[in-house]
């Protein structure tokens, strides 16, 4: 079976020794499977962080709580900050 993607160069900087640790190791074959288990991993990641975000926003549309003006919360905002500046003597 032949290859199903073209090669690419990629620089590492400070990675690199990284990477050569794992080889060298054992854990992984080639740099190559480094690299390609990092992309699977940083998929996952970004994927767990969608999720979350999406149950997030999908919790606070479902919110029976009525939603305040924007610019109420930007009076609000001004108060809090206000005060905080008086307590602290800026």
């Amino acid at each position: 079976m032949g290859r199903t993607s073209r090669p690419i160069t990629v620089t590492l900087g400070d990675l690199h020794d990284h990477v050569a640790a794992r080889v060298q190791s054992g854990a992984y074959a080639s740099a190559s499977e480094v690299v390609r288990a990092a992309v699977r991993a940083l998929d996952r990641e970004e994927s767990a962080v969608k999720d979350w975000l999406r149950k997030r926003v999908d919790e606070a549309f479902a919110d029976p709580s009525p939603s305040v003006p924007a610019d109420e919360v930007f009076k609000r905002l001004r108060q809090h900050h206000a005060k905080r500046e008086q307590s602290t003597g800026k």
